[in-house]
Parts: C-alpha cells; structure tokens; sequence
C-alpha cells in the first residue's frame, strides 16, 4: 500500500467509532417501549376554557415502578406553559404498564384540543 492511498488515522478513528455507534444505535433501538394496560385520557382544563385557550400540547416523562405503576410524572415541555400540566400529571398517575420487575421510564406527548 502506498502512502496516498493508506488510511489515515483519522479515518481509521471514524470507522472504529461509527461501528461502535451502529452498536449502540442497534441496543438502543432493541429496547422496547412498555406495554401499556390502562391509559386515562386528562380532562380538558376549566381554566382553559375560561381563558379562550382550545388547542395544547404536553410531553410528560413518567417513571414506571418493577409493578408496572406510575410513581412520578414530570413535565418536558408543555404549550401553552402550564395550562395542561396538572391534567396531564393527575389522568399519566393513573396510567398502568406491564411489570417488569425493573423500573422504567417511558415518553408521551398529548394533545389537547376543544370542540366548542
């Protein structure tokens, strides 16, 4: 092999790396979402509608205990801010997953929307 056509280091470097992504892109996307037994839809809030407010979005984190039970609700982002938060928490804590006996954690967005 010649010196103009020998890899680099660095090009030697970048397909160490993106095999080693490939790996964690492949065990990333092995991991399944959990299976859920019971969704609770959240109320449309008063407040919004005293407030002319019909459309919303929130994406919640909820921590899942081993029994598959909701134990902790936390807010990612929500449009318009804190308008939807507490539905969304109070109908997710009701939420029910198929146990694992392990904890996990899973990502939802809700959309919110008034026919009036």
């Amino acid at each position: 092999m010649t010196p103009s056509n020998r890899p680099t280091l660095l090009t030697q470097m970048l397909r160490a790396s993106a095999g080693l992504l490939g790996a964690l892109l492949i065990a990333t996307s092995a991991t399944a979402s959990p299976k859920v037994l019971k969704k609770v839809p959240p109320e449309f809030p008063a407040a919004a509608t005293k407030k002319n407010i019909k459309t919303g979005s929130v994406k919640a984190k909820m921590n899942i205990g081993p029994d598959g039970k909701v134990i902790d609700v936390q807010i990612l982002e929500s449009e318009p801010p804190r308008i939807f938060d507490r539905a969304v928490t109070e109908a997710l804590m009701e939420w029910r997953f198929e146990g694992n006996g392990e904890k996990q954690s899973h990502e939802v967005k809700l959309v919110f929307s008034s026919e009036d």
